[in-house]
């Protein structure tokens, strides 16, 4: 017999992402219902001290609201909502948490960076497609943060976050985010991302070349950017990405200026600000770890979380 729902929402920097699932007769996670709204709560988040602004945290309301209708119904016997780096960082915080409590009820669960990456590790371990998988590496990047992890026999053996989202990234290293994304901005968001691999004491390990599963917003425009220039949907498309495509890739959108880079088809014209810093970000983690191609995953935190829940 099939479990009762859960409901997921999860408020990113960039994004707010829901999950509908259950367990299946056999014990497995099934996605019932996903959505995800742009909503950048995040913008400004690189200010000293970080704050979420009035006009973000509407916005974000509004997305949770649109979420909880989305889900309702299926019924969910709990639903669970958490935030991770721009609410976990903003000193202003508490204060969303508290105008989403007052208008829906429902209580933030804020989740520290080790929190974060684990339940990505165990959403990811979700994914039928991983399952001859055993030793591999698993990135996954957001607005505010980068989660690096470790996988060996399955089993997560280091799990770290970093402050290397694309939207904190952006506001930091480029001057002008509508225009083309030139030499020195992507210099600084290389430096930026691989002194912070190194500090953080992240190891590369595994034989080289290494799997390496890619979740997260950027990836996932990425790999729909790819399917549509093939004529296909997302699902149909192979889901191992070339790093050499992905510097092409780059190469094509960062000579773009804002409006331009908007029209390109499959980026999302909220996320084309910040794209050319996240795939300046990944080019760097696969040059520290000698990655020469990504597995692209849908199965993230909200799967991680599904499973803690059911």
């Amino acid at each position: 017999m099939s479990s009762p729902s859960v409901a997921i929402i999860d408020i990113g920097s960039n994004s707010i992402k829901l999950l509908v699932a259950r367990r299946n007769d056999q014990g497995h996670l099934e996605g019932l219902r996903s959505h995800t709204i742009d909503a950048r709560i995040s913008a400004g988040i690189s200010q000293v001290p970080p704050q979420l602004s009035e006009a973000g945290m509407a916005v974000g309301l509004a997305a949770i609201e649109s979420l909880l209708a989305t889900a309702a119904p299926f019924a969910p016997a709990q639903t669970v909502m958490v935030a991770t780096s721009a609410v976990r960082d903003a000193e202003n915080g508490a204060a969303f948490r508290q105008k989403v409590a007052e208008r829906t009820g429902h209580e933030i669960r804020i989740l520290t960076g080790d929190e974060e990456a684990n339940l990505i590790g165990r959403g990811l371990t979700s994914d039928p497609a991983l399952d001859g998988v055993n030793d591999f590496y698993l990135f996954d990047l957001g607005g505010g943060s980068l989660e690096c992890l470790t996988f060996r026999n399955r089993r997560g053996i280091a799990a770290i976050s970093l402050p290397l989202g694309c939207v904190r990234m952006t506001e930091r290293y480029v001057p002008d985010p509508s225009a083309a994304f030139g030499s020195v901005a992507r210099h600084a968001v290389t430096e930026a991302t691989r002194e912070m691999l190194t500090r953080s004491g992240y190891v590369f390990g595994l034989p080289v070349p290494p799997v390496a599963v890619f979740a997260g917003g950027s990836m996932t425009t990425v790999r729909a950017i790819f399917a549509l220039r093939q004529g296909k949907t997302l699902l149909e498309v192979d889901p191992i990405i070339r790093v050499a495509d992905v510097r092409s890739l780059l190469e094509e959108v960062a000579a773009l200026d804002l409006k331009t880079r908007q029209t390109v088809a499959g980026l999302p014209a909220s996320r084309a600000d910040v794209f050319p810093a996240a795939l300046t970000t990944i080019l760097a983690i696969a040059e520290a770890g000698d990655i020469t191609e990504y597995r692209h995953s849908l199965y993230n935190l909200r799967w991680g979380l599904a499973a803690e829940a059911l």
